[in-house]
């Protein structure tokens, strides 16, 4: 249901700014895969836009120089399933919209009272688990067809810019890189 529904989405999909948009969404995601191999414990987040995208996260940018380029590499040889990332927000996005919709459904007709409320907790945990369990494929699924490409066409890097930034109240620094990409 989600390609025939990616079918008929055909046309916006592949508007120029969303494609580019796409398709950076993807080489970010193997972006984070390639460094969640090579550094351990990775603890990072990433969010593109249609001129690249960013890497918040404590690594090097020669880690993330190297990473794009390997990426970028493996997806122009086949690789494109690394455009899709299990812990990328259109899964989470996905996991709140069901859950939400579960405990909607587990509430209709529910009476004001507290006992009537309690007595639907079983129903209400039972359907938010189910939809948690099937947001995870679905999510994937909305990935591979609607937010992300994993062909990456004419896409080349043109830039690695890093910045750092303090947290406020926490001491720390964060690293963010912004990968600027063109053409694709």
């Amino acid at each position: 249901m989600i390609q025939f529904l990616a079918m008929l989405a055909a046309p916006f999909l592949n508007v120029s700014i969303i494609r580019r948009i796409r398709r950076n969404h993807g080489l970010e995601h193997a972006t984070i895969h390639v460094l969640s191999r090579k550094v351990k414990n990775l603890n990072m987040a990433g969010r593109s836009t249609m001129s690249g995208f960013y890497l918040y996260g404590n690594v090097s940018t020669p880690e993330v120089e190297a990473a794009v380029s390997e990426a970028l590499n493996r997806m122009r040889n086949g690789e494109r399933g690394l455009a899709i990332h299990p812990n990328c927000g259109t899964g989470l996005v996905t996991a709140g919209f069901m859950t939400s919709l579960a405990a909607l459904a587990a509430t209709t007709g529910m009476k004001r009272g507290f006992l009537d409320r309690l007595s639907r907790l079983p129903t209400i945990i039972m359907l938010s688990t189910m939809s948690l369990i099937l947001s995870q494929p679905l999510g994937l699924s909305l990935q591979q067809h609607f937010t992300t490409l994993g062909e990456p066409g004419g896409l080349e890097i043109a830039s690695i810019n890093r910045y750092e930034f303090s947290i406020p109240f926490a001491g720390q620094r964060l690293t963010v890189h912004f990968v600027r990409t063109m053409a694709g």
